[in-house]
């Protein structure tokens, strides 16, 4: 995956691999119900592997059982390959613990 930024197209059409997913602003945004808080954490104690693994890092908010991930690459001032493979893994990781 690449650092590069996406252009419009390709954004587009990763999104629509992402359905879960919606644009704001310079970032692809997911909200996601779990079943309690301690799944919640589960989840993004998940996350925060496989977003080490990338070495990309979401903002993530945590509301009770709600969860928030808002992904950008900062350093390239938009979004990447890394963002839409970090994605399409926190959708993997949602899936596997609902």
């Amino acid at each position: 995956m690449s650092r590069n930024r996406l252009t419009e197209d390709e954004i587009n059409a990763a999104l629509a691999d992402l359905p879960d997913w919606h644009r704001e602003g310079g970032a692809i945004v997911r909200t996601a119900e779990t079943a309690g808080f301690t799944t919640a954490i589960r989840v993004v104690d998940t996350v925060a592997v496989a977003a080490e693994e990338l070495d990309h890092h979401p903002d993530i908010d945590i509301r009770w059982r709600t969860l928030r991930f808002a992904l950008s690459t900062h350093s390239a001032g938009g979004l990447t390959g890394l963002d839409t493979t970090l994605a399409a893994r926190i959708d993997e990781i949602l899936r596997s613990t609902a």
